[in-house]
């Protein structure tokens, strides 16, 4: 193959996605989209994606966290994606980095990683916690991850030692569900889960029935799931690169499909201002937000 050296150090997609949280669906959708990414082929006709394109996608991808659109960013060479970041981050100002934290990851020091959020989960409460810690925790992760100063496994196990003790926190609320019954899933393509179980712990102190599905449920699932468990909330969340007219078209098909009785709640960066798109459907901005929509089905179900 004439392309053989720039090969050396290629990718293929499974790796792709899980090296840049851009899903396999999205990849392919850019590629037709915009012409980039444009893979290679091996033998069998697999893409393959070298060093350069993936830096690429760190960088669009870190774009599309500050809230960029993927129109705007994935035909941009990297000059022009570099400095977009600069004036992106000297606008929002530097992430507070709840330290030792970050260092922690860094370093691989999972024990000490995970006492210190059990400690910071002691002093701030589960909701606290996550909105004043694990919130900007994961922004700054993110930034580090895209700026190659974490590598995938280190990213890997931050969130592995979060999802624990936000599991355990969660579990000492069993028992005390109340309405409404609130299930959690992603859309298929969506491998992003973190934000779910966030969602929970935030919902849990205020006495919600959550389930959570997990990631990547068919929309048939979901639906079955809803109405045969008795549900009132589905709630789903769309990471920043997840494509924001395949999640629409996926909300509006969901919201078809069920009762009027059963609400959804979609929140995630791909849904950033398409309120007005999604009749029918409650679009939650952020974690503050996801209270208030607890807050409205309460009222409507009070009166």
């Amino acid at each position: 193959m004439n392309e053989a050296p720039e090969l050396e150090g290629a990718l293929g997609i499974s790796a792709v996605e899980r090296d840049t949280g851009v899903a396999k669906d999205t990849l392919r959708v850019w590629e037709r989209r915009y012409g980039f990414p444009a893979p290679m082929r091996d033998a069998n006709g697999e893409r393959l994606y070298p060093a350069a394109q993936v830096e690429k996608l760190r960088l669009v991808r870190r774009l599309l966290d500050q809230g960029r659109r993927p129109a705007k960013v994935v035909g941009a060479d990297v000059e022009e994606l570099r400095a977009l970041i600069v004036e992106g981050e000297a606008g929002a100002g530097a992430t507070p980095v709840p330290c030792p934290l970050l260092q922690y990851v860094r370093l691989h020091r999972s024990a000490e990683l995970a006492a210190a959020l059990r400690q910071a989960l002691l002093r701030q409460g589960l909701q606290g916690f996550v909105a004043d810690t694990i919130a900007p925790l994961n922004q700054a992760i993110g930034e580090a991850w895209m700026r190659g100063e974490i590598e995938v496994a280190e990213e890997h196990l931050y969130t592995e030692q979060v999802q624990n003790v936000l599991r355990a926190a969660i579990g000492a609320y069993a028992g005390t569900g109340a309405p409404p019954r609130v299930l959690l899933s992603t859309f298929p393509d969506e491998v992003h889960t973190l934000g779910l179980l966030m969602v929970e712990a935030t919902l849990a102190p205020e006495g919600a029935d959550c389930l959570s599905l997990g990631a990547r449920t068919p929309i048939v699932d979901l639906r079955e799931a809803a109405v045969g468990g008795g549900f009132d909330v589905v709630g789903l969340s769309f990471s920043a690169a997840y494509p924001w007219r395949q999640a629409l078209d996926g909300l509006l098909e969901l919201r078809a499909m069920l009762p009027a009785s059963i609400a959804i709640w979609a929140g995630g960066a791909a849904l950033k201002g398409r309120q007005k798109r999604l009749p029918g459907v409650r679009v939650v901005e952020d974690l503050a937000d996801t209270l208030a929509a607890l807050r409205e089905w309460r009222a409507a179900a009070a009166d």
